[in-house]
């Protein structure tokens, strides 16, 4: 088994409380099927849409991210399957896709000690 980490981007702002709430349930009902497949390494979390980038050199801080609203990571997972294939049919489950946003595989590198 090898690790991913699935990257959500995308969110919707214009839904209604009604709709916000059916979505968590898809949320949660997907994550608990992650879950009983075990799946899961990680749940991982919401992240915020505020931060600080740091760039090289000369090192500098500013107030970010500053990407679209569409292209800002709203949250991650960590996930263990067989292979990216396999990562990536878990990951077409997700409910970010059906209010048109999208969710990133990324393979996890193994660092050397």
């Amino acid at each position: 088994m090898s690790e991913y980490a699935f990257l959500y981007r995308g969110r919707n702002p214009g839904a209604t409380p009604e709709q916000q709430q059916k979505h968590f349930e898809k949320w949660a009902a997907w994550f608990k099927d992650m879950t009983a497949k075990g799946f899961i390494k990680h749940p991982g979390h919401p992240l915020d849409d505020s931060g600080k980038v740091l760039r090289g050199s000369p090192k500098t801080i500013h107030d970010g991210p500053f990407a679209e609203a569409k292209d800002l990571i709203a949250g991650f997972t960590l996930v263990e399957a067989r292979d990216l294939a396999t990562a990536a049919d878990i990951a077409a489950g997700c409910p970010i896709l059906e209010v048109g946003g999208s969710v990133e595989v990324r393979p996890l590198r193994q660092m050397s000690a």
